[in-house]
């Protein structure tokens, strides 16, 4: 949300807003020239001709019941979004995983090549600027910027189905593996939203879609047999854009991009993991679309480094360094550890892990349990519900009992400052501790590094 208001009001609209604590995200937002509320009140709406609100909005949110009452236009999020990309050239990046990173890494790529764009990203976009590669600043709203070039670099959020608001020229599919089906109810609906998503694409668009994810895969598949443009990339030899030789070293990972009847490119990513490797095989395909040349694309990438809770450093003490990370699928689970791996060295890696949604965790605790055994200590906090009203049945102790049951080192700790001062209690010189989740785990890195035995 503060990334629309932030682009609404950069178009020179006036724009206010209400959240229901204070914190830097607001303070950054007055800095633009938003008129921002701490707490929601029927007052907030002033003179507002228009109210946009999100998913997590709830019914009887007391602005939205005084704008109903008043007649005033409700946009959702997605909505107002796609107003602000109508008069651009749209790329939107859907997926279950990966696509803050990818949507991130296209943004990068794409002012390295200084086509000057537009973007939408639900996190920092962070990056190494030089006079050569001119790169987004970094800062609290720098997901947001409004560009004087053609293109709008969109994340596309498939959770709710409101990518279906958006008309891209480009779609990027990172993967289609099921999540959110407790908004969709099954995984053929969340595959058909999917195929949905790709048949808004102008007539004259392109897919660009991963070909070592099936789900993915599949729909590349299905969009070809439409006669519709559709680019593949992947480590496969099937995919039109191949990652060879991809290497990991230390926080960062080589790799070489092959396309037909072009020399290869040299790709080096300064982000861990062969799944930030296969982010940056699609921002190049999106940015070979968009006429930028292989080597220009390449050296912008080589400047990515990173996206706000994305393998995040949140400080080292006495030799034990914490990073922050958002994965909150079991998937991007073991990913994330895959890639922890190497950075971790001759170093262990714990985990402190806060599952998010209640339905979630009940549907995915096995599999959360399988991908949290690639690490050497875990620890398990409750769950944080967000929109989700709480149900007792379900506790971090679904995912810490079946690790336990097959003697890795888990605890269930419900307190989650209590789980933060266990897992840097357990911390000695030389370890990675990943403070993971979609929720407030984010903001325990102080207590764990403050736990860390002197």
């Amino acid at each position: 949300m503060s990334v629309v208001a932030a682009l609404l009001a950069a178009r020179g609209l006036v724009v206010s807003g209400s959240d229901a604590r204070p914190g830097p995200v607001l303070d950054a937002l007055a800095a633009r020239g938003v008129t921002v509320h701490v707490g929601h009140a029927s007052s907030n709406l002033g003179t507002a001709t228009t109210l946009v609100v999100s998913t997590a909005i709830r019914p009887d949110n007391p602005e939205l019941l005084a704008a109903r009452d008043r007649g005033l236009r409700v946009l959702h999020r997605s909505q107002a979004l796609a107003a602000l990309m109508q008069d651009r050239t749209a790329v939107a990046v859907a997926g279950a995983h990966g696509k803050t990173t990818t949507s991130a890494m296209i943004a990068v790529t794409l002012a390295g090549a200084g086509l000057d764009p537009s973007y939408a990203v639900g996190g920092t976009v962070q990056a190494v600027a030089s006079p050569e590669d001119p790169a987004p600043a970094v800062g609290v709203l720098a997901g947001a910027r409004d560009g004087h070039g053609p293109v709008f670099v969109a994340e596309a959020d498939e959770s709710d189905g409101s990518f279906l608001a958006y008309r891209p020229t480009i779609a990027v599919v990172t993967n289609v593996e099921p999540d959110h089906l407790d908004h969709y109810g099954t995984r053929e609906a969340f595959e058909e939203a999917f195929v949905r998503f790709v048949d808004q694409v102008v007539p004259d668009g392109h897919l660009v879609a991963c070909a070592d994810d099936p789900g993915s895969r599949e729909l590349a598949a299905r969009t070809r047999a439409r006669g519709r443009s559709v680019v593949t990339y992947g480590t496969g030899s099937e995919a039109d854009l191949r990652l060879e030789g991809w290497q990991a070293h230390g926080s960062g990972s080589t790799a070489t991009l092959v396309e037909a009847g072009l020399p290869p490119v040299a790709l080096d990513l300064t982000v861990p993991g062969l799944h930030n490797a296969r982010n940056a095989a699609a921002a190049y395909a999106a940015a070979r679309l968009l006429g930028v040349d292989g080597p220009t694309a390449a050296r912008a990438l080589s400047t990515f480094t990173g996206t706000g809770r994305r393998f995040e450093d949140r400080g080292a003490v006495r030799g034990v360094r914490v990073v922050d990370d958002y994965a909150h699928h079991p998937t991007e689970v073991e990913a994330l550890l895959r890639a922890a791996r190497p950075v971790a060295g001759g170093g262990r890696v714990l985990v402190l892990f806060q599952p998010h949604l209640y339905s979630r965790t009940r549907t995915f605790a096995a599999e959360f349990a399988q991908a949290l055994g690639l690490a050497d200590v875990v620890v398990v906090t409750d769950v944080y519900g967000a929109r989700e009203d709480p149900d007792p049945q379900v506790t971090g102790a679904l995912i810490t009992e079946p690790l336990r049951a097959t003697g890795h080192d888990a605890t269930f700790v419900p307190d989650r400052l209590e789980a933060a001062r266990r897992i840097g209690a357990a911390a000695r010189e030389g370890d990675l501790v990943l403070t993971v989740g979609a929720g407030d785990v984010t903001t325990l890195a102080p207590e764990v590094l403050a736990a860390v035995p002197g």
